[in-house]
């Protein structure tokens, strides 16, 4: 029978709903014998509010004809059932966020958490200062950010189980502890667990003419390995990110950014590709598109994606050259300010989530993830040229860019009124080893390390969690990879059960961290 909040009507078919945890409503047909009965769900969980009914919902309903039950005796079933209350979902703090991540494994000791009181070894070559929250401390190469202090709360007690770059990034990356298991870190799969952006988006729907997640200055590879947690994954093409693609060369010269790498729904969308796209699709007929509907999806995708990318509004959203030339110079005449720039002028024009991938890149084209600041010997070459580790650090590509980038990211949000609900997050794979090497320089260190969370509803001025007298390992309150993007999901309105559709309709929790609830 039809089960909806406790009525009955149609033989043979079942539907529940009233389920907390984003069901509105599941149809499933008993097939009895006369050993066993065998429940088929014909129609897949769905979040509610945003449910759309598919090519493969119809082909499940199609079976039901042969029941006796006709599609419009199902939608009257489930339009007279009551709306179940979404218990997944709260009065979010953030409308969009800025996701900085420091490619390398930036060091915990020289930036958010110094340890000044320890041996000489530990506590590093460049000391720490005062911030503007009495009785914190930053590093020494975090001048103008230290001022900023009261904006930022500070996670001292991040873990994760790795010391493999690869490992820590889509860890990092992703929210679901099984898959980052069961996987391995690239390349991507369209199986994969989607990212935050796209989950966003699938559960909140679009922010404005723009896409709703867009990655800056392009997505995060080391070579040709294109890390997973970066992807729509499942939820599939619709969902993807519009990536800015920017040429991987010259990152400390470039001072402005050009169209003509985007990549839109998986794939690289010039304009000439597009209109060659569209031409095909003219050639197919206006009849074959009639009666297709794949054929015409395609072209409604493509249609909308020249509009976007041809209108004025895109161009500007774009073009950083139309800040005045003292706010650019204050952020940095390189590609990591101006990505912040863009990254600032995006969430003001309603870009939900904007990550920004923080890599170096030489004129010759060469990578160095230069948070890795192992340090090497003298007579191996490094990109960027730089061998000593604590030369790394205070290299103009590192922490004074970072310093310069960041403190101006947080005023001008600020001073334009979208800190309160924009989050800022800044954080990297894992954080670097308390002991410093025969290079000047810190390896890879994963039991403890920091980062950072600023404006959408954060509380200014707090420290989280505490590290030990060396900052090696836990000492109070520790915060796991899958915790931190649970408390991006939480400021956005979403507990870590709600849940998303897998390309089967099964859901599947977004999550499996738990929000840090004492930093709202």
């Amino acid at each position: 029978m039809v089960t909806t909040a406790g009525t009955s009507a149609i033989p043979g078919i079942v539907a529940m709903d009233g389920v907390p945890d984003g069901v509105t409503m599941r149809l499933y047909c008993h097939l009895k014998s006369p050993t066993r009965t065998t429940m088929l769900n014909l129609i897949p969980m769905h979040v509610p509010g945003h449910g759309e009914f598919t090519r493969r919902d119809a082909l499940r309903l199609s079976t039901v004809g042969g029941l006796g039950m006709t599609l419009p005796q199902i939608l009257s079933a489930a339009n007279t059932s009551p709306q179940p209350i979404d218990a997944t979902r709260h009065a979010a703090t953030a409308k969009r966020s800025i996701y900085i991540f420091l490619c390398g494994g930036p060091s915990q000791l020289d930036m958010w958490d110094p340890k000044p009181d320890a041996p000489a070894r530990i506590r590093g070559q460049f000391g720490d200062i005062s911030t503007s929250v009495p009785g914190t401390r930053f590093g020494a190469l975090l001048p103008k950010v230290a001022p900023h202090a009261d904006k930022l709360a500070i996670i001292r007690s991040m873990n994760v189980d790795t010391q493999s770059h690869e490992t820590g990034i889509y860890r990092t990356l992703m929210a679901s502890l099984l898959a980052t298991k069961k996987n391995k870190a690239y390349p991507v799969s369209p199986d994969d667990h989607p990212a935050i952006g796209a989950i966003l988006h699938k559960l909140l729907g679009p922010s404005g003419s723009l896409p709703p997640w867009v990655v800056v200055p392009r997505h995060f590879t080391t070579g040709t390995h294109f890390y997973k947690g970066q992807r729509a994954g499942f939820l599939g093409p619709r969902f993807e990110p519009l990536s800015l693609g920017t040429e991987k060369t010259g990152s400390l010269e470039r001072n402005e950014f050009t169209l003509k790498n985007l990549e839109l729904h998986g794939e690289q969308m010039t304009i000439a590709r597009l209109d060659a796209r569209r031409s095909l699709l003219e050639r197919v007929g206006p009849q074959r598109v009639g009666v297709d509907g794949a054929v015409l999806a395609y072209q409604q995708q493509y249609d909308k994606a020249i509009e976007m990318l041809t209108s004025k509004a895109f161009r500007e959203a774009f073009d950083v050259t139309g800040e005045s030339m003292a706010l650019r110079e204050q952020y940095g005449m390189n590609e990591y300010g101006q990505s912040f720039l863009l990254a600032r002028r995006l969430v003001e024009r309603d870009v939900r989530m904007v990550n920004v991938f923080w890599t170096y890149y030489g004129p010759d084209g060469c990578q160095f993830n230069l948070w890795d600041n192992h340090g090497t010997d003298k007579k191996t070459t490094v990109c960027g040229g730089i061998n000593r580790g604590k030369d790394m650090l205070s290299h103009k590509y590192c922490l004074p860019s970072f310093d310069a980038a960041f403190s101006t990211l947080l005023s001008d949000l600020e001073e334009r009124g979208l800190l309160e609900d924009t989050l800022v997050t800044v954080v990297g794979e894992f954080g670097r080893t308390p002991t410093i090497n025969k290079f000047t320089g810190r390896d890879h260190w994963g039991a403890c390390y920091s980062s950072v969370l600023a404006g959408g509803g954060i509380q200014g001025g707090r420290i989280h969690g505490a590290s030990d007298n060396l900052a090696a390992y836990v000492r109070d309150l520790p915060v796991s990879v899958y915790d931190f993007q649970a408390t991006i999901l939480h400021a956005f309105g979403l507990k870590p059960e709600a849940a998303v559709p897998d390309e089967t309709g099964r859901p599947v929790r977004i999550s499996d961290g738990q929000p840090v609830l004492e930093l709202f």
